[in-house]
């Protein structure tokens, strides 16, 4: 009976933690679309999360947005502690509307992991990286022909960030789609400095900008093979600073897969 006590006891845990992290990401959502709605030059990324346990593992994984934000990352732990990535991200969106926005991204950070937690179901992750990027926002016309550009801006950037990653998979398998499958949902909290190399404001240089962006984000992930999990990832940036066109004003709203390939299935062999 002692057992049977322990065992809902887990499972209401469970439930009130997964309850919670839902709850925290509705407001996050909501949250994301009222931000959305400002424009910014700079869209932010998809966080890295692989959530590695051990040395030797390697991450794979995609995530794509309705505005056409496809975001890729790569990553092997080199020890028990330590891992290395890379990201990167395209959107060329709104090409037959009034505003047409590209860039393109890519950075590559250092990292520590751990297991936390008396089961070992709970990671922590440490990374801080640097990044380098183009953007490229016009304000378009539609023409006879097609559309008229009749404003722009553009810059190159680059960024320093440091990440906190944290996650917890659930005890048991969860019954869902025919089958049982098990769940992990986590928060990555990124504080990233981005600031201009070069600014142009209708092909005239202008003044550059920086900013400093706080970005809260929350994931789940649901398994669908051995290694292979789906992914949905929502989120939001705060900047600190008060800028004309380097400010907060994209979510983060993906759908995407991850995969983590040579990760041990039973106690590591000492």
């Amino acid at each position: 009976m002692q057992g049977y006590g322990r065992d809902w006891h887990d499972c209401l845990g469970e439930a009130s933690m997964l309850k919670n992290h839902y709850l925290v990401a509705f407001v996050a959502l909501s949250v994301s679309f009222i931000f959305g709605s400002c424009s910014s030059i700079y869209m932010p990324n998809v966080p890295a999360t692989p959530m590695f346990r051990h040395q030797g593992e390697g991450y794979l994984s995609g995530h794509v947005n309705l505005k056409g934000n496809a975001s890729g990352t790569v990553a092997v732990s080199l020890t028990d502690h330590v891992a290395l990535l890379g990201n990167a991200s395209t959107v060329n969106h709104g090409r037959e509307s009034n505003t047409h926005f590209r860039q393109w991204l890519a950075e590559g950070a250092v990292g520590y992991f751990t297991e936390i937690g008396k089961s070992k179901r709970q990671i922590l992750e440490i990374y801080g990286g640097y990044g380098l990027g183009n953007s490229r926002e016009l304000d378009q016309r539609a023409s006879i022909r097609d559309y008229e550009v009749v404003g722009n801006r553009k810059m190159d950037f680059d960024k320093i960030f440091l990440q906190v990653n944290y996650s917890s998979t659930t005890k048991g398998r969860l019954n869902l789609f025919g089958g049982k499958r098990v769940l992990n949902y986590g928060t990555a909290i990124r504080v990233s400095r981005v600031g201009m190399t070069d600014f142009w404001l209708d092909d005239v240089q202008a003044d550059k900008e920086e900013n400093l962006f706080i970005e809260p984000v929350f994931f789940t992930r649901m398994e669908l093979l051995k290694g292979l999990q789906l992914q949905y990832t929502t989120g939001f940036n705060i900047g600190v600073v008060n800028n004309s066109y380097l400010k907060a004003g994209n979510s983060i709203f993906t759908l995407g897969v991850a995969y983590n390939f040579g990760r041990a299935t039973g106690k590591k062999k000492k």
